[in-house]
């Protein structure tokens, strides 16, 4: 499938002189992966036999080890043959890998409870206890506490450049089990000292998690008494291996992993986890915690003056992972902040110069007042995480998500692009479900039952595609293990060949109108590599039903630095559906009733005393869901299932009534003023608005044209059963009337014919392409 966009003004080796950087060659090390059965004997007789020093097993991964040879170049552009090569021919060795350097960098960027520590009054993003900042809004960690949760008997380790274990506020939690120095190779996880102090960002991120409190020396750390260990791995070549050993150790005995580091924030990179740390992330989700699943926290990056996206992020933007982002005091976007539908739930940061930072440990046994970025942010939401594994042990790793959906509030953070999607839920592009309450988590977790076990639904792409009307995906229903109805995560993995593969922006829409952006255009990706096989996830439509259309929208807005010689080509793609085939909270005596199955005893039925959605009207509401209002502020929105909901403004396809109702338009219309086929304002795809008029049709007739306008991109729709609707259509597509400003006989240099059209004798209609 061609995208067929608009050609570009310059030649393909125009991309040599505009990148910002030259190609970067790939630098091999002197370390090897090796997957070896019959166990560490056999391992030990080949590495011998080989000239390797055999390092021991990598993390958790049963028969992977780490081979190390001393006669290899450490760093080398050149893979190593010889005696390399020979070992891959040994029976037992089912596969071996040599590592290679990957770049990693970090993401720095009132009340009664009174402590000792030096710096506890100023800790604004705990407490608010003074007139002279406008402290808004906590994230109710002193109410945590106050229940009696302090990350007691939960295990917290931090991921990064080494930890100072000897610090006055960290060593009475240190923990030597859940500790590792990847980089040395021992079992001493303090950072290298040198005059710019460059190792100080895993000290100041275990700080933040459980630096002790009252001892009279700096800081509070928001789970105080958790357990604390780091892990050194960002001091050196960060390899798949180093990674892998990283993210697996001792998974029966940690229980949350934080980590404030990924691939370049640069505008530019796409990256993620390699093999062997993909499945250290696998089986940490399927085996750590005694098969509860490890709790892998991540910073959703800093790359927002790079105009980054973090769905280019493969770490961030896995479903194991729980993406977090930043907000400034004030709840307004931090320049460096990075937007994307994976990102789960927000902790507090820096913002403008002008605004506070993050108080923590620093290294040299000292304080900082200068934390910053979503490296920030990270270990926050570890430090909360705890207080709620605290609450309640047996939290799964998806239980701990549902826990972050459901308490995660708007309140007063900025974003332009709030939405409730229809399960009820605020959501935004820059903040997830919005800023963590600690207070909330724990009294979820402390009455908590585990959600149904997950279902994975793939719908894979058909080449033969089929030009459809209305086509609905089921989520898998003929398939009882497979079957979705209600959401969680949904991957879109896709195929994508583009000669610059910043010029793409991706969309995708529910089939409950929830529209998630994975993918915005990036100024400083020249690459034209596209996309591989890439995974986009979005949480928007977490809690919806999985059945209807799916719409996948992609965007090419050519940039002046692309040949138009070499069109991009949408090579494959295929939605991945995770969720449960029942609702996750039918054990709930608080469900909402409009997502209740049918119960033979209705147990809803004693009267709501809580507080009600924003969008309520003053008539009250039945429970605390936008469903569950007995009239709405705004609008309401009726589905087609019965569940009505209320909303601020009416969605796509549906227009206001006189009567405060959201109704929808005519099949043919995008939006429109009334429900009659000649009211629309806008059209849907393949159809064009007529000029001077409100109808939609399929082709423009006498006297007027088609003008297509400046972008394009594709959309499609696809049914259980791999049918697919495909439309290549521009962003705004209208039958004007002709004038005698479109007769050409002769196009000037950059611009091209489109068509000929017939408004005055076969004359060519010239535009930008």
């Amino acid at each position: 499938m061609v995208l067929n966009s608009l050609p570009c003004v310059l030649v393909s080796l125009c991309l040599v002189f505009f990148s910002s950087s030259p190609c970067k060659a790939r630098i091999y090390t002197n370390h090897w992966a090796v997957r070896i059965a019959g166990g560490p004997e056999q391992a030990d007789h080949i590495a011998n036999k080989y000239g390797y020093r055999n390092l021991g097993q990598i993390g958790d991964l049963k028969d992977y080890y780490h081979f190390f040879h001393s006669r290899t170049i450490k760093r080398s552009t050149l893979f190593s043959r010889g005696t390399h090569s020979f070992i891959s021919m040994e029976p037992k060795v089912e596969w071996v890998q040599q590592q290679v350097v990957k770049r990693r960098t970090n993401m720095a960027q009132s009340n009664s409870i009174y402590f000792n520590d030096a710096k506890w009054s100023s800790m604004w993003y705990i407490h608010c206890n003074d007139n002279i900042h406008n402290c808004q809004s906590d994230m109710n960690i002193v109410g945590a506490w106050k229940r009696g949760y302090t990350g007691k008997d939960v295990v917290v380790t931090i991921l990064d450049d080494g930890i100072e274990r000897n610090h006055p506020d960290l060593i009475q939690n240190y923990d030597n089990e859940a500790s590792y120095d990847v980089n040395g190779n021992d079992m001493d996880p303090m950072p290298r000292y040198d005059a710019s102090n460059e190792n100080k960002h895993g000290t100041r991120c275990a700080g933040e998690v459980a630096a002790s409190a009252n001892n009279s020396h700096c800081t509070v750390g928001i789970a105080y008494n958790a357990k604390i260990g780091g892990v050194r791995m960002l001091d050196g070549d960060v390899t798949d291996m180093v990674e892998a050993k990283s993210l697996s150790l001792h998974p029966q005995h940690i229980d949350i992993y934080s980590a404030s580091w990924g691939p370049d924030d640069d505008g530019k990179t796409v990256d993620g986890p390699a093999s062997l740390a993909r499945q250290a992330f696998e089986n940490g989700i399927r085996q750590g915690r005694k098969g509860r699943g490890s709790i892998f926290v991540w910073a959703s990056g800093n790359g927002g003056r790079s105009r980054d996206h973090c769905s280019c992020d493969g770490y961030t933007n896995s479903i194991y992972t729980i993406s977090i982002s930043s907000t400034a005091e004030s709840g307004r976007k931090p320049w460096y902040l990075e937007e994307c539908a994976s990102t789960l739930t927000t902790t507090y940061s820096s913002g403008e110069n002008y605004d506070r930072k993050i108080i923590t440990t620093d290294l040299r046994q000292r304080c900082t007042d200068s934390h910053t970025g979503t490296s920030a942010s990270a270990p926050m939401a570890a430090g909360i995480i705890a207080l709620a594994l605290e609450a309640n042990p047996f939290l799964t790793w998806r239980d701990v998500q549902h826990i972050i959906v459901k308490t995660s509030r708007a309140g007063h953070l900025s974003a332009p692009d709030w939405k409730t999607n229809a399960a009820g839920y605020n959501v935004s592009h820059l903040y997830g479900f919005g800023l963590m309450d600690a207070e909330a988590m724990v009294k979820e977790a402390e009455r908590w039952k585990q959600v149904p076990p997950q279902h994975i639904c793939v719908e894979n792409a058909d080449k033969q595609i089929r030009y459809m009307q209305h086509p609905t995906a089921t989520g898998c229903t003929d398939n009882a293990n497979h079957h979705v109805i209600y959401l969680e995560h949904v991957v879109v993995r896709i195929t994508i060949t583009h000669p610059r593969r910043g010029d793409l922006s991706i969309n995708l829409t529910s089939p409950s109108g929830t529209k998630s952006q994975l993918l915005a255009n990036r100024l400083f990706d020249h690459s034209m590599e596209g996309f591989k096989n890439w995974e986009f996830m979005t949480t928007h439509c977490w809690g919806e039903k999985a059945a209807g259309d799916w719409i996948l929208e992609i965007y090419d807005s050519p940039s002046q630095l692309r040949s138009q010689k070499a069109p991009g080509k949408l090579k494959e793609w295929s939605l991945v559906l995770y969720g449960t085939s029942v609702h996750p909270y039918s054990f709930r005596s608080d469900k909402p009733r409009s997502l209740a199955e049918p119960q033979p005893d209705d147990e809803y039925s004693e009267e709501y005393v809580g507080s009600c959605h924003p969008e309520c009207g003053e008539n009250g509401c039945e429970g605390p869901g936008p469903q569950q209002c007995i009239t709405c502020l705004h609008y309401f929105l009726k589905f087609k299932n019965n569940t009505r909901m209320c909303v601020p403004e009416c969605p796509t396809g549906f227009f206001r009534d006189d009567k405060k109702r959201c109704k929808k338009c005519s099949p043919l219309c995008e939006s429109c003023m009334g429900s009659r086929s000649d009211q629309c304002s806008a059209c849907r795809p393949g159809l064009y608005l007529v000029e001077g008029g409100n109808k939609c049709v399929s082709s423009c007739s006498g006297g007027f044209y088609l003008d297509l306008g400046k972008s394009h991109f594709i959309s499609l729709q696809k049914t259980p059963h791999t049918d697919w609707l495909l439309n290549l259509r521009p962003h705004v597509a209208n039958c004007k009337k002709c004038t005698s400003a479109n007769i050409c006989t002769e196009c000037q240099t950059g611009l091209r014919s489109w068509q000929k059209i017939w408004c005055n004798a076969q004359q060519l209609f010239c535009e930008w392409f």
